[in-house]
């Protein structure tokens, strides 16, 4: 006898087996002998259509009379295999594919519920080039008999649903018993197969899926037998047993790499990680208190059913438009119990740590599937995806910089579309993947798609066979994840663009881009090459350090590029690394050393809708995924060479252009303790219901300290002033803080200036009608720098001195009212 994967295999007299049918069975002395002689009785008609043909019964392990009733047949076309005890319908299939010797493999169950004569549906379907035909009751065309019990057929129905969701989309019905094989695709689906219970029909057909082995759905006749084994509840054993498949296939160094890059990623907070209530991140200059006043206020939104995009316990009275403002909805809320539970800087804090190193893991996953198999390769290659000095720099304060875990996802479900296999649910998930990344950050959505865009481009010129194939299902499926993603995110957008508070955009200046050396310099955190003054002054601050990959690097992947240049995918990740840190530059590009100024390509872009409010230097950003992916390739390619020589100067190139992107650990300091007068409550009794508690100075981006104490508080009272994008004007122009007034700007300039002004009526006058639109009950000025003029100031202001009370000077503003 042949073995799998000869073709066809020949009987003991030389003919060759067209047909094997295999039938499982346990305890079924009741309904095998009918079914035996249906079977034989249909395939031996006179007419020979099926050729020569066997039937296997695989019993497993029977305790009722179902071997006898095999063994007592004469037909030598008719043979047993036997379990020595119960494992399982699985475990039973397995064992009767692997007798088989059919060219063609049909399953069919011991009760017949869709005929033997459905057969000539499958053998249609596969002689029209599928690789397996699987009969079905669920889709059009389909004839059901008689009905098994309404709740029985609805318990069914609802755990195949899951079953299709979870394992195999695309088929209707993954359970009905009645399926026809290629022989030898069917061996060795079968072979490869670990499941013993009802879970293997989906196991094999996931096989059949991988291995782009086309499977077709035939609607079926199918009738419901008494004695049925399959019971509702086995939908849930079914999914048990596919988790359990999944859990075991799961490689260690998988498992090991995952937490690899936790312990990375705690590592870089471990200045704050382990005390996260009493330590700052100074880098994050006064970010830190603003992301942990955005979770304290999403969890108080979702604790008392607030509208979580929008609140005026900041910027009061005109309050602050969230969902203009990067809350990062997607993950505070989720995190509004820790919030609750913990408090915000915990929440926070185990938010990033967590958040950076599933980053981490979802581009190792990306470049598993898609760029290299070697798991060292791809590790390398996911470390400086995440880890790159642009993201540590933002690690600092902008979670939605480095929470970044959507974006491989999306990217490979757009791939997946190109395949053009299953547009309609990859669409589907795209698009509730892209609306979940606009609650995650829409400024970093839309820099992936510029590197998206930029790969699909360069990838289409490279391989027109390929762009040829993909752009139609590719734009299909474009069209239909808008349609998924626009219904969900309309109201949110319309708030953020619309509703109170919106703005038109946020203006940094025409100097944000990048400059040419700062791609090629060392950032501040390098832990062996780091230069702070040097990165400062090629960067707007220590959070938007942006590019910095060091000259060794581009050095590497100049050389990679060089030495990999036939492979198409290495050109399209070149030209996107590239055109990337190009637009960074800005719409103006100074050449450095000199007085020269060119015209950037991103002048193109700069006035228009979205991106006028990007920061263009962030584009930098684009690169470190390409760069990751071009350094996954060559350690790949480095592992597969013989020559030591060559594999040792290969791994001492890589590891001299990676060594000074290691990060140090974020610098962190303690943090300043919050006044007495707001942590024991004593502000209670001085701010009345519909009143303001008013920090001096007011709260704003240089210094918004008066956010930890509201969190501290509570969010017990409301504060004007403060740290948010907002309106300014009647063109409503974007500015980080509330529209300033001339109170406020008073006290901020006397607190950096040390000089205080004239103060006479006139600024009397001014400053009570400001205080009567804050709505103020209490001033309150905490010891700083330039405290004692500020108390003059306010006494001048308020027309008597201040009272020092829980660790700060206050004015009762209802004193004299």
């Amino acid at each position: 006898m042949s073995g799998p994967g000869t073709g066809r295999i020949s009987a003991a007299g030389g003919s060759t087996i067209e047909l094997s049918v295999i039938v499982p069975a346990y305890n079924e002395e009741q309904r095998l002998g009918p079914t035996l002689d249906a079977i034989t009785r249909y395939l031996g008609e006179p007419e020979g259509r099926w050729g020569e043909w066997e039937v296997v019964v695989a019993d497993d392990g029977s305790t009722d009379a179902t071997r006898e009733i095999v063994a007592a047949r004469r037909d030598p076309r008719i043979q047993l295999v036997t379990s020595p005890r119960n494992r399982g319908k699985g475990h039973a299939l397995r064992l009767g594919v692997a007798a088989s010797r059919g060219r063609r493999v049909l399953l069919t169950d011991a009760d017949l519920a869709a005929p033997i004569e459905e057969l000539e549906k499958l053998d249609k379907a596969l002689s029209e080039g599928n690789a397996a035909a699987a009969g079905s009751r669920s889709v059009p065309g389909a004839t059901i008999g008689d009905h098994q019990h309404r709740l029985r057929e609805l318990l069914g129905r609802a755990g195949n649903l899951l079953i299709r969701w979870v394992a195999v989309p695309g088929i209707r019905d993954t359970q009905c018993g009645f399926k026809l094989f290629d022989g030898d695709k069917a061996r060795a689906a079968f072979a490869g197969s670990r499941l013993n219970g009802w879970g293997i029909d989906v196991e094999v057909l996931q096989h059949f899926r991988r291995a782009d082995w086309p499977v077709a759905e035939v609607p079926v006749t199918w009738s419901h037998q008494s004695g049925s084994k399959l019971r509702p509840l086995d939908y849930a054993r079914v999914l048990g047993e596919l988790g359990r498949l999944k859990a075991r296939a799961l490689r260690p160094a998988d498992a090991f790499v995952a937490i690899l890059f936790l312990l990375m990623a705690t590592a870089l907070y471990s200045g704050r990680f382990f005390d996260p209530s009493h330590r700052y991140l100074p880098d994050s200059l006064q970010d830190q208190n603003q992301w942990e006043w955005f979770f304290a206020v999403t969890a108080d939104s979702v604790a008392h059913l607030r509208n979580p995009l929008f609140t005026d316990l900041q910027g009061f009275p005109d309050g602050v438009n969230l969902m203009a403002n990067t809350v990062m909805l997607g993950l505070s809320v989720p995190f509004a119990p820790i919030t609750l539970l913990f408090g915000p800087a915990i929440a926070l804090s185990l938010c990033m740590t967590l958040g950076l190193a599933a980053t981490a893991a979802a581009w190792y996953w990306l470049i598993v599937k898609r760029v290299v198999r070697q798991r060292a390769a791809a590790f390398l290659g996911a470390s400086l995806a995440a880890f790159a000095p642009p993201m540590v720099s933002h690690a600092n304060a902008h979670p939605n910089f480095v929470i970044l875990f959507m974006i491989p996802l999306i990217i490979d479900r757009a791939l997946r579309l190109c395949a053009g296999t299953r547009v309609v649910r990859d669409a589907v998930i795209l698009g509730l993947m892209a609306a979940y990344q606009v609650f995650l950050g829409e400024e970093p959505l839309l820099l992936a798609s510029i590197g998206m865009l930029l790969f699909a481009v360069a990838y289409g010129v490279l391989r027109r066979d390929v762009a040829k194939a993909a752009w139609r299902p590719l734009l299909r499926g474009l069209l239909i994840a808008a349609a998924v993603c626009l219904p969900i995110i309309c109201y949110p957008l319309a708030w953020q663009f619309a509703g109170p508070q919106s703005y038109q955009s946020v203006l940094h200046g025409d100097n944000a881009g990048n400059s040419p050396l700062a791609l090629l310099s060392f950032s501040e955190r390098s832990l062996i090459a780091g230069d702070a003054e040097r990165a400062n002054a090629l960067s707007l601050n220590p959070t938007e350090q942006n590019a910095f990959y060091g000259w060794p690097l581009a050095l590497l992947a100049f050389a990679i590029v060089v030495r990999l240049w036939e492979r198409a995918v290495v050109k399209a990740l070149a030209f996107t690394a590239l055109a990337a840190a190009v637009l960074s530059l800005g719409p103006k590009i100074r050449i450095p050393l000199t007085d020269t100024v060119l015209p950037g390509p991103w002048a193109l872009l700069s006035d228009k809708p979205l991106f006028e409010s990007v920061i263009e230097g962030r584009v930098a950003m684009v690169c470190a995924p390409a760069l990751g992916m071009l350094l996954a390739l060559a350690v790949e390619r480095l592992a597969a060479i013989r020559r030591l020589g060559t594999v040792y100067a290969g791994l001492l190139a890589v590891s001299l252009a990676l060594l000074p992107l290691i990060p140090a650990p974020l610098k962190s300091t303690a943090r300043p303790d919050v006044p007495a007068f707001i942590t024991d409550g004593m502000w209670k009794s001085y701010v009345r219901d519909g009143e303001s508690l008013v920090p001096v100075p007011l709260p704003d981006p240089g210094n918004a300290e008066a956010l930890h104490w509201q969190t501290a508080a509570h969010l017990g009272f409301k504060l004007p002033g403060g740290y948010f994008n907002g309106p300014y004007g009647d063109d409503r122009i974007g500015i980080y803080g509330a529209s300033p007034r001339y109170t406020s700007n008073l006290l901020r300039d006397i607190r950096y200036s040390g000089k205080v002004p004239t103060i006479g009526k006139n600024w009397q006058a001014q400053a009570a009608r400001d205080f009567a639109f804050w709505k103020a009950g209490v001033l309150v000025l905490a010891p700083q720098p330039n405290d004692t003029l500020l108390r003059q100031a306010l006494e001048k202001l308020v027309g008597r001195p201040g009272k020092w009370t829980g660790g700060v000077w206050v004015w009762d503003l209802h004193e004299g009212s």
